[in-house]
């Protein structure tokens, strides 16, 4: 059985999530896009947590959950959260997130009791906690051995494990004597285990990638994902599988081109700068427009920190996708802003209508099979993705990337007084 994963989303309480995200319009989403297997997200907020045990009914045995209106629908949930923990280290303050998973909304509320210690829980879905990395792994795994915690989106600027303002630059002094449980770190939209392998230091942890959604639609929920291949799922093989990095169970990840992600190169959106890793060095990271710092980007940060070329794949690694989501490339294919479009869900629906789900279009549906659905255009730019043969132009500074999908088109962009400028793919690499 393929499971296909998304373990890291927010919930409604959650700042700057959508108030309709609740766990049947989840679940109808991510059947979708073709996720099985979806976090609940926030299980720390007290109301949140309340709606999962009064909206999922646990599958015996499994450690995962279903809608309990509706047992029979195949949607899995995996009890999640994310929360942020501030502390100083070494006289800097250091501001990391993290993801916990955990088989039970049992075990969740003994977390909450010993997390509730160290901040308010109900302020926010991802509750800011006065506490270090290393206590927040104690508190967690003292409630029990089953639960797990990994970095989130580990390389953005902010709030990140090997965040350039106030991260770390090795797992083992953010964890210190805890990092012996930790066993993966989230890659982020921003980076891709291709970047991640660059570090040696980081071949003993699992890579895994998730969405961290604040929204059901499926051009933010399951854009990147976890794939494995079970009999049957359950919480514990989930968790066993990426501990053990075991090929033959934990298949690859779903990501993004990581130059889609909104911080991949160096940048100051308010000056329409952005700078590849290079040139943000020769200008000592300095922007050449309003002289003040720029936002060092996660390439240029993976370059700081990496002991081997670009290129370079670890031994027994687990593969990778690139993908984007199928309303993204529709929507660039037609040359529309908005991937909410009617002309984009006119397309999309059909094809998802014909073949089941959207990762079943990305992945699996063959180019004379979509062109018999739609225009030949959107069937080879879909394929196009599949090969990983697109460009994109990189996101930089809280701005996403712009996929290019067939080469020679030139794209808009704003010059720094405003005007728009067309220019070719060249002038931006």
């Amino acid at each position: 059985m393929r499971v296909i994963a998304d373990l890291h989303i927010h919930g409604r309480y959650s700042r700057a999530t959508s108030q309709k995200m609740s766990i049947e319009e989840i679940a109808r989403f991510a059947k979708i896009k073709g996720l099985n297997l979806v976090g609940t997200g926030d299980f720390t907020h007290p109301k949140w947590i309340k709606e999962l045990q009064e909206a999922l009914v646990e599958e015996a045995g499994t450690g995962l959950y279903k809608v309990a209106r509706n047992p029979d629908f195949s949607i899995y949930f995996m009890v999640t959260t994310e929360v942020s923990t501030i502390f100083a280290f070494e006289n800097e303050v250091k501001k990391i997130h993290h993801v916990i998973l955990t088989p039970s909304m049992e075990t969740a509320v003994q977390i909450n009791e010993r997390l509730a210690k160290y901040g308010d829980l109900s302020v926010d879905g991802r509750p800011t906690l006065d506490m270090s990395a290393p206590q927040l792994v104690e508190e967690v795994m003292e409630v029990s051995k089953d639960n797990m915690v990994f970095p989130a989106h580990a390389w953005t600027p902010w709030f990140s494990i090997f965040g350039a303002f106030s991260g770390f630059d090795n797992v083992e002094d953010c964890y210190q004597d805890m990092t012996k449980y930790i066993y993966a770190l989230e890659t982020g939209l921003s980076s891709d285990p291709l970047m991640n392998w660059r570090l040696s230091k980081l071949d003993k942890f699992a890579l895994v990638s998730n969405s961290d959604s604040h929204s059901f639609w499926p051009w933010r929920m399951g854009r990147e994902a976890n794939v494995f291949e079970l009999k049957s799922p359950s919480y514990w093989k989930i968790v066993d599988a990426i501990k053990n990095k075991d090929k033959a169970k934990f298949k690859f990840t779903v990501e993004t081109d990581p130059a889609y992600g909104k911080y991949h190169w160096t940048g100051h959106r308010n000056c329409n700068v952005s700078l590849s890793p290079r040139e943000a060095i020769k200008l000592g990271n300095i922007c050449p427009v309003c002289r003040k710092k720029l936002t060092k980007g996660v390439e240029q940060r993976v370059e700081e920190l990496a002991d081997r070329p670009t290129g370079f794949k670890p031994e027994n690694a687990i593969g990778y996708l690139h993908l984007l989501p199928l309303s993204e490339i529709i929507a660039t294919v037609l040359k529309v802003d908005s991937p909410s479009s009617q002309q984009v869900w006119s397309i999309y629906n059909k094809l998802v209508e014909k073949f089941r789900d959207e990762y079943s279009v990305l992945i699996d549906v063959s180019r004379d099979a979509l062109q018999s659905i739609v225009y030949e255009r959107v069937a080879e730019a879909i394929i196009l993705v599949r090969e990983d043969r697109i460009k994109v132009v990189p996101g930089y500074d809280g701005v996403y990337g712009r996929p290019i999908i067939f080469g020679d088109e030139a794209i808009s962009v704003k010059s720094n007084s405003g005007k728009v400028q067309q220019l070719n793919l060249t002038d931006f690499m």
